[in-house]
C-alpha cells in the first residue's frame, strides 16, 4: 500500500470536516499575518471549527485587511490526514501515555487509511512512524461467512453472549480466532469455546482442590521422580512459547498450546496418573510431596499465563488460592529456573507415552467388551521389540503410567492376535486380568491386601499411609 498507494491528497472539496483555515491570493500565496491567525485561533477555541464557515467570517478574521484581495480557502483537511495526526494530540499531550505508541490496532481496510496516513504524517513531521507495531484485525462474519446484518437476523450481540455465558467465554473466542483474517461467530462456534472453557476451568478447580492439602514443603529437583521433572520441563517449554506469543500478539498460539497442555497433558495424563499418589500415598512420601510441588508450579504458571485472556476466571482462582493477594493482574509471569529444561528426558518420555498409548488403547477395547470395568482390573503383557522404545521404558513403572494393577514387560515377539496400533511399531499388548484382592482405598488389585491386621481391607502401602495419618491426627 505504501509503494503502490492510490491517490492521496492533503485536502478535499467537501462541505464538512476540519477547514484549512488560511487565506490565499489568486496566485496561491498564503497570507501570513499573526493578527489574522490569532483571531482565527481565538474563534476556534471558543466556537469550534464551524466558526470558519459562519456568516461574516472573512471580514471577522481579516479585520483591517478585509478590503485586500484575499480569498478564503473553503477546502477541508482530508479526513485521513486528520486522523493520521491524532497521535500528536493524544500521545504527546497526555502524561499517562507515551510516544510512539506500542501498537496501532485496526481493521484491514486501514492499510490505506489510518495506518497509512499516520505513517506518512508522522514520518514527515517526526522522522519515524508513530507506532512500534501495527496489528491488523479482520472482520467478524456469521458462521456461514456472511456479513452480519439485522435484516438477515444473523447478528451476535456481545452483551447477550456475556449475559448468557459470561465475558470470559467471549474473550476466549477472541483469543482462539485467527483475528488477522476474517473470523466467524455464531452459536456453534460459541459452544466449542464453552466446552474448551469448561475443561480449562475444571482443570484449575482440580488443582485448587489438590493444593488445599499443600503444606508448602519443597523437594529438590534431583530428588523428584522423572514424571515430575517432565512436567517442569514442559512448563519451561511453554514459558518460552507464551512470552513470545504475547510479544507478537499471537494469542491463538498461546491459547491453543495452553488448552492442549491442560486438557491433554495434565487432566488426561499427569493428573490421571498422580491421583493415586496424591490420594493414597503417606504424607511423608517423596512422590506425593514432589507431585504437590509440581501442581503448585502448574497452577501458578497456568493462572498467570491465562490472566490477560481470562481475567475473571483467573482472578477468582488466584484469590481462592491466595486470599491475601490484591489481584493476579498485579503479578508478573513467573521466572522459571533454567535447570527445569531437560530435552533428553522429554525425548525419552515421548517414547514412553508411545508405549502407553498402545496399552491404553488395548484396555479401552477390553472395557468396551465388558471384560474389565476399569484399567485397575487389568495386568496386561506388553511386548516391546523396538530397541529405542524398549530402552525408554526399561526403568519406568509402566503399570503406574498406564494405571493398571500390574504389567509384564516382554522383549519377545508378541503372539498372533495381540493388540497393536499402526502408528506405533514394535509394541503389542496381550490383555490379562489382575490377580490378588482389590484394595478398598486405592482400588488396586494386590497380593498384600489384609497383611496388616489393623487395616484388613487395604494393601500394605495404604495401611502404612493410614497409620501415619492417624499418628498425625488427620483421621
Amino acid at each position: 500500500m505504501i509503494a503502490d498507494r492510490p491517490d492521496w491528497v492533503l485536502s478535499r472539496q467537501r462541505a464538512w470536516g476540519v477547514p484549512i483555515c488560511v487565506f490565499a491570493d489568486e496566485d496561491g500565496n498564503v497570507l501570513k499575518d499573526e493578527g489574522v491567525n490569532a483571531r482565527i485561533l481565538e474563534a476556534f477555541e471558543a466556537e469550534g471549527a464551524d466558526a470558519w464557515f459562519a456568516e461574516g467570517a472573512r471580514e471577522r478574521f481579516l479585520g483591517s485587511r478585509a478590503n485586500e484581495p484575499w480569498t478564503m480557502v473553503r477546502d477541508i483537511l482530508d479526513v485521513w490526514f486528520d486522523s493520521g495526526s491524532t497521535h500528536t494530540f493524544t500521545l504527546e499531550d497526555r502524561p499517562d501515555l507515551k510516544w510512539p505508541a506500542d501498537v496501532y490496532l485496526e481493521g484491514s481496510d486501514q492499510h490505506r487509511g489510518w495506518f497509512h496516513s499516520s505513517l506518512l504524517e508522522s514520518c514527515a513531521t517526526r522522522g519515524r512512524a508513530p507506532y512500534s507495531a501495527v496489528v491488523t484485525h479482520g472482520f467478524t462474519m456469521d458462521e456461514d461467512g456472511r456479513k452480519m446484518s439485522k435484516s438477515l437476523g444473523n447478528t451476535v450481540v456481545p452483551q447477550d453472549v456475556m449475559k448468557q455465558s459470561g465475558a470470559d467465554i467471549l474473550r476466549l473466542w477472541v483469543m482462539t480466532t485467527d483475528y488477522w483474517e476474517d473470523q466467524r461467530l455464531g452459536k456453534n462456534v460459541l459452544q466449542t469455546n464453552i466446552d474448551a472453557y469448561r475443561k480449562l476451568r475444571n482443570t484449575i478447580r482440580w488443582m485448587l482442590g489438590t493444593l488445599a492439602h499443600d503444606e508448602g514443603e519443597d523437594v529438590e529437583l534431583a530428588d523428584m521422580p522423572e514424571l515430575e521433572r517432565l512436567m517442569l520441563h514442559r512448563l519451561s517449554e511453554l514459558d518460552e512459547l507464551v512470552r513470545k506469543g504475547y510479544d507478537e500478539f499471537e494469542f491463538k498460539r498461546i491459547t491453543r498450546a495452553l488448552i492442549d497442555f491442560m486438557v491433554v497433558e495434565l487432566s488426561a495424563f499427569y493428573f490421571d496418573i498422580r491421583k493415586d499418589a496424591l490420594y493414597c500415598d503417606a504424607p511423608s512420601s517423596t512422590r506425593r510431596k514432589a507431585s504437590l510441588v509440581v501442581v503448585r508450579h502448574l497452577f501458578n504458571c497456568a493462572v498467570k499465563w491465562l490472566a490477560p485472556m481470562l481475567p475473571f476466571t483467573t482472578e477468582e482462582a488466584w484469590r481462592d488460592r491466595n486470599p491475601d493477594a490484591i489481584s493476579v493482574h498485579l503479578e508478573q509471569f513467573p521466572d522459571l529456573p533454567a535447570e527445569w529444561r531437560d530435552d533428553a528426558l522429554a525425548a525419552k518420555w515421548r517414547k514412553v507415552r508411545q508405549v502407553r498409548k498402545v496399552v491404553t488403547a488395548a484396555l479401552e477395547i477390553e472395557r468396551a467388551k465388558k471384560a474389565i470395568g476399569s484399567s485397575l482390573e487389568a495386568a496386561p503383557i506388553v511386548h516391546v521389540t523396538d530397541a529405542d522404545l524398549s530402552s525408554a521404558v526399561s526403568d519406568v513403572d509402566l503399570a503406574e503410567i498406564a494405571i493398571t494393577s500390574g504389567l509384564t514387560l516382554s522383549s519377545e515377539a508378541a503372539p498372533a492376535g495381540a493388540f497393536t496400533l499402526d502408528d506405533v511399531a514394535g509394541v503389542a499388548v496381550v490383555p490379562a486380568l489382575a490377580s490378588g484382592t482389590k484394595c478398598a482405598r486405592s482400588w488396586r488389585y494386590t497380593d498384600d491386601v489384609g497383611t496388616d491386621a489393623d487395616y484388613p481391607d487395604v494393601s500394605a502401602r495404604d495401611a502404612a499411609a493410614l497409620r501415619e495419618l492417624k499418628a498425625l491426627g488427620r483421621i
